[in-house]
């Protein structure tokens, strides 16, 4: 707890450091044109095929008009926006993240370690090609996920509960192989994820609470979706934010804990074997 407590820390501080506010800058600039044009040329046309995809569905059909008659007739104006946003949402968090590992995140490890451990060696374990296949596969696990779970998403909790979980879980992914491709052995990298795994899990799962966050700003009724791109560019800044958070976070926490392996092999000790986990990879 002490470890995770003193990186989280580190890394909120690094948050505002300019040379992490640039890095960002690339993500969130490319996300924000993304989701802006997206907005400006499809949001009415989305919004009006579903529906009149849904008014085609004589169950819900009959499920609104009982609503009216209760006097709940703004749910009917706001179900098709608010389908097109919970749909929208897990393509933009996936969006975030990516582009963070890939144009941020390098540049954020290296500041940690020329900061604070300049002495660690580069052992190159894995190559760019293979950070994004690990990226391009791990992605594709978390959409079977989202996937599978889309029926649960209709119980009101879980519709917020699980896409943090499978962010989290990804994010824990993503982002322990991108720290340690540059500094460790693949023999390394291997040894701390199975040794870590529970708290890069566990970073994960903060990572992906603190993710689900910007979704929130969709609750603010009708006024939200009237002001739908604004409040979409805004969104797409807090999870830059979260996630440029999470790579200092993961890169203060592992490089940390390489460093401490590194001295404790160093005065005798020798790694023991160990299986493969969740976290670990074949390359």
């Amino acid at each position: 707890m002490k470890a995770l407590a003193d990186s989280a820390w580190r890394a909120a501080s690094y948050c505002v450091h300019p040379k992490v506010m640039l890095a960002a800058l690339a993500p969130l600039v490319l996300t924000a044109a993304a989701v802006w044009g997206l907005g400006y040329f499809f949001w009415e046309e989305a919004v009006a095929g579903l529906r009149a995809t849904l008014e085609r569905w004589d169950l819900l059909t009959a499920l609104l008009d009982w609503l009216d008659r209760l006097g709940l007739s703004g749910l009917r104006s706001v179900l098709a926006p608010l389908l097109v946003v919970v749909l929208a949402l897990p393509v933009l968090v996936l969006a975030s993240l990516l582009l963070v590992s890939w144009l941020a995140t390098p540049a954020i490890v290296r500041l940690v370690a020329t900061r604070r451990f300049p002495a660690l060696a580069l052992r190159r374990g894995a190559s760019t090609l293979q950070a994004l296949a690990w990226s391009a596969s791990s992605t594709g696990l978390a959409l079977v996920a989202l996937v599978v779970s889309l029926p649960l998403w209709l119980v009101p909790p879980l519709a917020l509960l699980l896409p943090a979980l499978v962010w989290g879980w990804l994010t824990a992914r993503v982002l322990s192989f991108d720290v340690l491709a540059e500094h460790a052995s693949r023999e390394e990298r291997r040894l701390l994820l199975r040794q870590h795994q529970g708290a890069l899990l566990a970073m994960g799962g903060v990572c992906g609470a603190l993710g689900a966050l910007p979704s929130l700003l969709w609750a603010a009724g009708p006024m939200a979706f009237i002001l739908a791109p604004l409040v979409a560019l805004v969104s797409v800044w807090l999870y830059t934010l979260v996630f440029a958070f999470a790579s200092a976070w993961f890169a203060h926490y592992l490089l940390a804990a390489l460093q401490a392996r590194r001295a404790s092999v160093s005065i005798g000790d020798r790694p023991p074997e160990q299986p493969l986990d969740p976290l670990s990879d074949p390359a």
